[in-house]
């Protein structure tokens, strides 16, 4: 796996129709320059741009999968502009400003810190390796978190088990995650990417229509609530029901065999 030409701290790679992307400054335990940030979100937009593309998975090169963002780099920008602002072409890794409208799976180990837990909090399937440790620490930095946490772990872990780490910069590990729903599963560590790529590509081998559809109605859920999710239903299904994917699930179910879906 190489980095692509134009994405000079991003390494990226295709597997059919999963897509592997790779946090690629190891000599900074992966830490987020500028930069390095917009290469991520290139990379999200390549994805989300190429109609062959079903799923993806995040990874890191090196020992740690993300030190956070290099606050030496970043903070000269926060008073003047938006950091994190996107440019033509990318989406948000935060799924702040813009999200994806695929799926993605993480698979993270050892150090990952404040954005590294809010990526995975923008992500749909999470998968840590043992030797992973979290801690979201603006708050012993002055700032607080930026990226989604103040409100996306709360309601993935509950508010009194978000504020105990939102509020004290404490670390923890891979168990507490898992109990909290950061994460859905934890592994050996060095088996992190090998089992996201195969959730990964378990999902490729569903409906890409239905599996966007399913997404979509998630997140409206969350954001507007179940009522307007459910009202979104009837207007989604009639192109569910006519599209050459649906024919093939109906045909395959009648013969018996795997479906072969091509996303239209």
């Amino acid at each position: 796996m190489t980095p692509n030409s134009a994405i000079s701290s991003i390494t990226t790679e295709r597997r059919g129709p999963v897509f592997l992307i790779g946090l690629n400054r190891v000599s900074k335990r992966n830490a987020f320059d500028p930069p390095m940030f917009h290469d991520l979100a290139r990379a999200y937009g390549s994805y989300e741009a190429d109609p062959d593309l079903w799923c993806a998975v995040v990874f890191a090169h090196g020992p740690h999968f993300t030190g956070g963002i290099d606050l030496a780099q970043f903070a000269p920008l926060f008073a003047r502009e938006d950091p994190f602002t996107q440019e033509a072409g990318q989406i948000d890794p935060f799924g702040m400003r813009s999200h994806l409208s695929k799926p993605l799976v993480m698979a993270v180990h050892g150090i990952t810190f404040t954005i590294g837990i809010e990526m995975l909090l923008a992500a749909d399937i999470r998968i840590a390796a043992s030797d992973a440790r979290f801690t979201q620490l603006e708050i012993a930095r002055g700032l607080y978190p930026l990226g989604g946490a103040t409100f996306r772990l709360v309601r993935e872990a509950g508010w009194g088990n978000a504020m105990r780490y939102l509020l004290t910069a404490d670390e923890f590990g891979p168990a507490e995650a898992l109990q909290m729903g950061l994460v859905q599963e934890v592994v050996e560590p060095g088996r992190q990417l090998e089992r996201a790529a195969a959730i990964a590509e378990r999902i490729a081998a569903q409906a890409p229509l239905g599996v966007q559809a399913t997404l979509r109605s998630a997140r409206l859920a969350v954001v507007e609530g179940e009522a307007t999710a459910a009202a979104r239903i009837r207007d989604d299904l009639p192109a569910i029901l006519a599209s050459d994917d649906f024919r093939e699930g109906l045909a395959s179910f009648r013969e018996r065999r795997a479906a072969n879906f091509h996303g239209k």
